[in-house]
């Protein structure tokens, strides 16, 4: 069953009328042919320099433009100041360090032990001891934890 759309729906001109004054009008813009108001609605780009010191801003960059001994206009190249960072690993150095002391006391402990009660405590807490080390003591552990300044 055939349908048929009627209205106008806002659209004042059918769409290819609008392409053909579109075209036109580039058209005309092109050879040249447009009047006074056309060329107020195209204007033309321009860019222009100002120098910093017309505008008072100081230049951003690291390059400024200057005068050398003799006179002559030179570019010079301001460096950054070099900035010093120390890492600091000692914090985790101490930790790893105390949990290595820690293992050995406990695996002495474990060897001196009478009773296998206490014995069993004492490997279950370096079963602990020695999977908290695996895990600290590598190098993202180091890295994640380095105190910057």
């Amino acid at each position: 069953m055939p349908m048929e759309i009627s209205g106008s729906y806002g659209c004042r001109t059918n769409y290819v009328e609008q392409l053909q004054a579109e075209r036109e009008k580039t058209e005309k813009v092109e050879k040249g042919e447009n009047d006074d108001r056309a060329a107020d609605n195209f204007p033309v780009p321009k860019d222009e320099y100002i120098s910093s010191e017309k505008s008072d801003v100081k230049p951003s960059g690291l390059y400024r433009v200057g005068q050398d001994e003799d006179g002559n206009k030179k570019i010079f190249f301001d460096k950054p100041e070099k900035e010093k960072c120390t890492a600091d690993t000692d914090k985790v150095d101490l930790e790893i360090r105390k949990l290595k002391e820690k293992r050995q006391q406990l695996m002495q402990q474990i060897k001196a032990a009478k009773d296998d009660e206490t014995a069993r405590k004492l490997e279950k807490e370096l079963v602990q001891v020695e999977n908290e080390l695996s895990q600290k003591d590598n190098d993202a552990y180091r890295r994640q934890n380095t105190l910057f300044s």
